[in-house]
């Protein structure tokens, strides 16, 4: 059992990034331009990276398809629906340049992807599940808890909803002096694994230059962080960090050079947990990256729903080219109404962890990822994420005989 779990007190702390932050700028482009492909060609093949900086977005990747998608025209949409709509933030949807350079995937590693090892053995048929084999190695973590509704660690879900009340505030005009870029940090304080108050409440919000960091501060608490935190978790010590500099008015691209991918902890659980080798925006799901580690999140999140344990990180592996997953690892921490052992027979006998398989299970060809690229992948209810559904619990707690 982890010592999180047995320490009288415990101080852990998770960060989130509002979705004008340069990286998730650049996340957002990615998942954009994957939705425009699929939505024409759902068997296209996508891993599509962004970068960005004062005045210049570029776009990069490997795509194979069958549609023609204008790029230059889904950048400037995401970047002005983010709120980079006025030349005075140094960096605009108008005025920034586009610069494209796309590729077709690699015929190597198509070879792996298009029919599995398995398959080409005579393991698999066409009839079973799509026969395509993992897109590249590695390994994909997932974790759920019942520490929130939304089996989340609660750090993140906090930071996750102070950052999304951040974009919410500028953009329905209550704080108008906001711009987009901005970040959030929320330290939670354990007893025994258990949740008991807030620490500390870090934001940096990026403003006009006219603004006095009194107002800030003083919105911030009032408009930002009262609506959020419930009051019974802050007390007279929780410590509170608005814009502690004493200015942000220089943000987004051109303070600091976006990229896709640079806010894996941010898109997963708050550190709470280990994160596999890979990011996911701008990666279609033959990517286990993406795919491996939403189906992990599924498989965990149905474990706490059916009650098998309270806490639950799961690890899966792959090896490119190859369906079946080469390793399955279960940790409930000491919280498993049943053995670890038998949670993951479970798991072997309940889900299909086969790239193929989840693709087809978690209805993955579809255009529903840039809503993904901001706030978090995992805990959603306002998106379309079928990871996020506890479909599975009730056969595994038939299954566990409980």
């Amino acid at each position: 059992m982890s010592s999180f779990m047995t320490s009288p007190k415990f101080l852990f702390t998770s960060e989130s990034v509002s979705e004008g932050h340069p990286d998730k700028l650049c996340d957002q482009i990615s998942d954009a331009v994957l939705d425009a492909i699929y939505a024409q060609d759902p068997y296209g093949r996508v891993a599509c990276e962004c970068a960005a900086t004062t005045g210049l977005i570029l776009v990069a990747g490997e795509v194979t398809t069958t549609c023609n998608v204008d790029i230059q025209a889904v950048v400037r949409n995401t970047v002005r629906d983010i709120g980079y709509t006025c030349s005075e933030y140094g960096f605009d949807h108008l005025t920034c340049g586009v610069i494209t350079s796309i590729n077709e995937q690699s015929p190597d590693i198509a070879l792996g992807v298009d029919r599995a090892q398995e398959a080409k053995a005579g393991e698999m048929t066409e009839e079973d599940i799509e026969v395509i084999g993992a897109g590249d190695q590695g390994m994909m973590f997932g974790f759920a808890c019942n520490e929130t509704p939304e089996l989340m660690p609660l750090p993140i879900m906090m930071a996750h909803n102070l950052a999304r009340r951040l974009a919410q505030v500028r953009k329905e005009c209550l704080l108008p002096y906001l711009r987009p870029d901005g970040k959030t940090q929320v330290t939670i304080e354990y007893h025994f694994g258990r949740p008991v108050r807030v620490d500390s409440i870090v934001i940096a919000a990026q403003h006009d230059a006219d603004v006095s960091q009194q107002q800030i501060q003083d919105d911030i608490i009032e408009h930002v962080i009262k609506p959020i935190v419930a009051p019974d978790m802050l007390d007279k010590d929780t410590r509170y960090y608005i814009n502690s500099t004493g200015r942000f008015v220089v943000g987004g691209p051109m303070s600091d050079t976006g990229l896709t991918g640079r806010k894996i902890i941010v898109d997963t659980y708050g550190g709470m947990v280990p994160h596999g080798g890979g990011a996911f925006s701008g990666k279609d799901p033959t990517k286990v990256d993406r795919s491996g580690a939403y189906a992990a999140r599924w498989v965990a999140k149905n474990i706490v729903a059916a009650g098998l344990a309270e806490r639950c990180q799961i690890e899966i592996a792959y090896t490119i080219g190859v369906a079946s997953p080469v390793s399955l690892n279960i940790e409930t921490f000491g919280t498993g109404r049943v053995p670890d052992s038998k949670i993951e027979q479970l798991v072997r006998e309940v889900f299909d962890l086969r790239p193929g398989a989840i693709i087809r299970d978690l209805r993955l060809r579809r255009p529903i990822y840039r809503a993904t690229a901001a706030y978090g992948h995992f805990g959603r209810d306002d998106i379309d994420a079928p990871w996020e559904e506890t479909n599975r619990a009730a056969k595994l707690r038939a299954a566990a005989g409980i």
